[in-house]
């Protein structure tokens, strides 16, 4: 009996090692690796050459404590392999103190930036973009005209609907950019063929730039993939760019890289702007220094916080509160207050000025001016004591 007992414990055993194929010294069990980079963009655009090294261990049920390991964590373009991304990646790599720098920044900015990748389920290396673009600086500006922490110029922040004037460049704040440049690259990635790469190179290069290069390809009967298009040299140099960066930050100790961590939790809470505050007013009102609240809200220009099209305020976590009380105890006359005026044909700041008894200066301040251009059909704050809206069918005074 116990000898027949022996046999059906060992049997059971065997049963259980037959269902349960646990491999030694794995890194993953096979439903929990990662997926390749066949897996993550069209098979005309795969590496040139596999990279043996192991894939980083994804474990979805652990928030690390710092905002670079989470990124390190969702990263899946590190495989990507050729001599242009070797390049770049050398690149970085002569800048030692780039990404601590960066990191710098991205206590304010990275968060969020990474939680709206996240939240509309795009390649965590997207997340990355705007250390490419600006290297997290919402006040970076190119000789071209392009701003703001995802580089957008003029003419595309009108197509997306970015408000763009003399008191507010939504192009620099953090919220209304990053909505936008998402947007952007979702509706390029579906232009083209559900492919990443085209559509990064579609957002550095242009859309027709990308596409004419595609159809010269395909005249000549040659494929049309991001590596093997004759593109402009800053798109050549782009994506792989972008894919060395991530090689970096997949691993950074491969590399001899410090990147200093970054809290994994928001950055400010939002607030609204009903009423126009000046930005020291509003620190105060909040409780913290006006370097931080310029950081948090780079698209508001000048000295004040005008109302815009987003209605809101940037404010450090755990401030909002203090700032939404002391604003309701403040009386009219200790509120920032101005008129506005739209320009006319033929008017100039100098006649502004003493139309309203004010200065010169003054406009220039409140309006985030340099110098004395102004243009018809543009809105000008007035500083004052009332607020009265003047429009462009304004009787003169």
């Amino acid at each position: 009996m116990y000898f027949n007992k022996l046999v059906l414990i060992v049997s059971v055993i065997s049963s259980l090692i037959l269902l349960f194929p646990w491999q030694s010294g794995s890194v993953y069990a096979d439903s929990s690796a990662p997926p390749s980079s066949a897996q993550l963009v069209p098979q005309q655009v795969q590496p040139r050459r596999e990279d043996h090294t192991a894939p980083f261990p994804v474990n979805p049920t652990v928030r690390p404590d710092d905002l670079w390991e989470r990124i390190r964590l969702d990263l899946s373009w590190q495989t990507m392999h050729s001599a242009e991304v070797d390049d770049a990646r050398e690149e970085f790599l002569r800048q030692p103190n780039y990404l601590p720098e960066v990191s710098n920044r991205a206590d304010y900015y990275l968060y969020y930036i990474v939680e709206e990748v996240q939240k509309r389920d795009m390649p965590m290396e997207i997340a990355l973009i705007p250390v490419i673009e600006s290297s997290l600086n919402p006040f970076a500006s190119s000789p071209s005209g392009a701003a703001g922490l995802w580089q957008i110029m003029p003419e595309t922040g009108i197509h997306l609907g970015l408000e763009q004037d003399s008191r507010y460049d939504g192009r620099q704040a953090l919220r209304d950019s990053t909505t936008v440049a998402l947007d952007y690259l979702e509706t390029l990635y579906k232009e083209f063929d559900d492919d990443w790469l085209l559509a990064l190179a579609a957002y550095n290069s242009g859309a027709g730039n990308v596409t004419r290069a595609r159809e010269a390809n395909a005249a000549k009967g040659l494929t049309t993939d991001y590596w093997s298009l004759n593109l402009p040299r800053h798109t050549r140099e782009y994506v792989p760019k972008l894919i060395a960066l991530a090689q970096i930050v997949a691993d950074p100790g491969r590399f001899d890289v410090d990147i200093p961590a970054v809290e994994n939790a928001p950055s400010f809470e939002v607030a609204d702007t009903e009423r126009p505050l000046e930005m020291a007013q509003a620190a105060t009102l909040a409780g913290v220094d006006i370097d931080t609240l310029r950081a948090l809200n780079p698209g508001h220009l000048g000295e004040s916080i005008a109302p815009n099209q987003s209605g809101e305020i940037l404010l450090p976590v755990g401030t909002r509160n203090r700032f939404e009380y002391n604003i309701t105890q403040l009386s009219p006359e200790e509120l920032v207050q101005w008129q506005t005026y739209r320009i006319k044909t033929g008017d100039s700041l100098d006649y502004i000025a003493r139309k309203f008894d004010t200065e010169v200066a003054a406009l220039q301040e409140a309006n985030g001016i340099r110098g004395s251009n102004i243009h018809a059909g543009d809105t000008l704050k007035i500083p004052g004591d009332t607020c009265l809206l003047y429009t462009s069918d304004a009787a003169d005074e």
